[in-house]
């Protein structure tokens, strides 16, 4: 079977290719990813996959699926670029990786059974959708999910930070400020909340860490703002921890609120990221068989500070994220145009298809064994017991 995956993806590298550079020379914002989506879609539908658009009413996804019944092996994409910026961090290949994957997979699905799932999910860099896939049940009878990210070193899938994205804002009075100068200002409120977070920080939990920006606070000296804000990410490595930093930022600002007399907000500006759970299982069984397609040097997992929206899943079913390397110059680095453009190299092409395959062959093993599915499904349970 896995012969039979490799040699079919040979026939598809072409435009497999070409879907990667279309991606690149089209980047698209966040929910913005309208070319991406409607590419990858017609791309499956053309090859036999069951393709809904425009999936949960979020014009920019989609779910295509191949196959009939359990197991259910579930690939991701993600397709956003950073505005102005383009695919610096190479979704588009990393779209590319999981397509691939889910081509091989649905090649020979039809003969071990079987579903293989494919969902589009747009947004990632303003939180993603993942959490409103997750608590519309689409990942609760999916028996494992798989991603792959492009980097610059390969490593197996380890935990990121939790995240909370809260937004505090101050609703004062407007007006010329030479004429109201004793009253207090939203904006006298939002740099006192910021300076009280900052005395009481050094008694928070030791993982905890708060990064602020004033978001809005008036444009001219001249006028009083009538409101002031400030975006926070409140950072951990569990989200029980971040929750009560949460609280302790929300009792701040609503005493700064009664003691200025100035009205205020407190809201969730995107969807939080709980953190990333491996399941070691289903790690050690994708590092197999990247080694069996030629990608002998990973690394040990790798632990993140960053938020990923595929945390929320990890928590639902048998999840993994590892990074693969996809430079041969050691002096480029993630993020900048230089890696965006390194996605487009021969390398990078012969290195993600060896890891679709892998991705591939591991949704093939859980498929064909019962007892190997068993493990990757005991440990998750055994994982939710010591969280809850």
């Amino acid at each position: 079977m896995k012969q039979e995956m490799i040699s079919y993806l040979s026939t598809e590298k072409e435009d497999l290719y070409k879907l990667c550079k279309f991606l690149y020379d089209n980047p698209e914002e966040s929910y913005c990813e309208h070319k991406a989506c409607e590419y990858i879609s017609k791309f499956l539908s053309d090859r036999g996959f069951n393709v809904q658009n425009n999936f949960l009413d979020i014009s920019t996804a989609f779910y295509a699926s191949k196959g009939n019944g359990h197991p259910k092996i579930c690939y991701l994409c993600e397709y956003d670029a950073v505005k102005e910026e383009g695919h610096i961090t190479g979704h588009n290949l990393l779209a590319t990786m999981s397509i691939t994957a889910t081509l091989g997979l649905g090649k020979i699905i039809e003969k071990v059974g079987g579903t293989v799932i494919v969902i589009g999910c747009p947004g990632e860099y303003l939180g993603g959708t993942k959490s409103t896939m997750v608590r519309q049940g689409i990942f609760d009878d999916i028996d494992a999910v798989l991603i792959a990210h492009p980097d610059v070193v390969t490593c197996e899938s380890g935990t990121s930070s939790a995240i909370i994205p809260l937004s505090v804002k101050f609703i004062g009075h407007d007006g010329l400020s030479f004429l109201n100068k004793d009253i207090y200002t939203s904006l006298d409120s939002i740099l006192l909340t910021i300076n009280i977070l900052n005395a009481l920080l050094k008694g928070f939990p030791k993982d905890v860490t708060v990064n602020s920006i004033l978001s809005k606070g008036g444009s001219t000296p001249l006028l009083l703002p009538a409101e002031s804000e400030a975006k926070f990410y409140i950072r951990a490595k569990e989200m029980d921890v971040a929750k009560l930093a949460e609280q302790k930022l929300r009792e701040i600002a609503h005493y700064v609120s009664e003691l200025m007399g100035i009205q205020n907000i407190v809201a969730l500006y995107e969807p939080p990221s709980e953190q990333l759970i491996t399941n070691i299982t289903l790690n050690r069984l994708f590092s197999h068989n990247l080694k069996e397609t030629g990608i002998i040097d990973i690394c040990d997992p790798r632990d993140i500070d960053a938020g990923l929206s595929l945390g929320v899943i990890s928590h639902k079913v048998p999840t993994i994220h590892p990074y693969i390397s996809i430079i041969k110059d050691k002096s480029i680095k993630y993020g900048t145009k230089a890696f965006g453009e390194a996605t487009l190299s021969q390398y990078s092409q012969e290195v993600a298809l060896k890891a679709a395959l892998g991705l591939a062959f591991t949704g093939l093993d859980l498929i064909q064994s019962e007892n190997l599915l068993g493990d990757v499904k005991g440990e998750f349970y055994d994982m939710k017991k010591s969280l809850y």
